[in-house]
């Protein structure tokens, strides 16, 4: 499944994807900021692409313009937030050159969508890391509370 926004296709992680996405999970300001380690080659980035972004309702973020992958955004069920069959949480990171250009807004707006309207979810949270400002004003924007 995928989907489309203004700017961008949302879609399944493929491992072929690996090197653009090690381009910015590389980066130290990227993956602690959201509660992951930096990777340390491509080959990580494959494994975890593998193991952890190959799952349903996780989604590369992919430019139009240029069709490669920037970030990923994702649903979460039965986290520490989403406890409740009714509930998930919403989940992203991007690559530090896309920052503050309002793509992860975006992309949430669709997934929310998703998430109410297509999976019938009562609540979705979200939340972040301490020191994130980023982050809490992508949420704030959404109308998190």
């Amino acid at each position: 499944m995928a989907f489309e926004t203004e700017r961008l296709i949302l879609r399944p992680w493929e491992e072929w994807d690996a090197e653009e996405c090690y381009k910015y999970a590389k980066d130290p300001r990227v993956g602690p900021a959201a509660g992951w380690p930096v990777h340390t080659d491509i080959e990580n980035t494959r494994q975890v692409i593998r193991e952890i972004l190959m799952v349903p309702e996780t989604y590369a973020m992919v430019l139009k313009e240029t069709g490669l992958p920037v970030g990923s955004i994702s649903l979460h069920f039965h986290s520490d937030l989403a406890r409740k069959d009714d509930e998930c949480e919403l989940g992203y990171w991007i690559g530090v050159p896309l920052w503050g250009q309002g793509l992860v807004p975006e992309a949430s707006r669709e997934l929310l969508r998703h998430a109410f309207e297509d999976l019938g979810k009562a609540r979705v949270w979200c939340c972040y890391h301490k020191g994130n400002e980023k982050s809490k004003r992508v949420q704030e924007k959404l109308g998190f509370k």
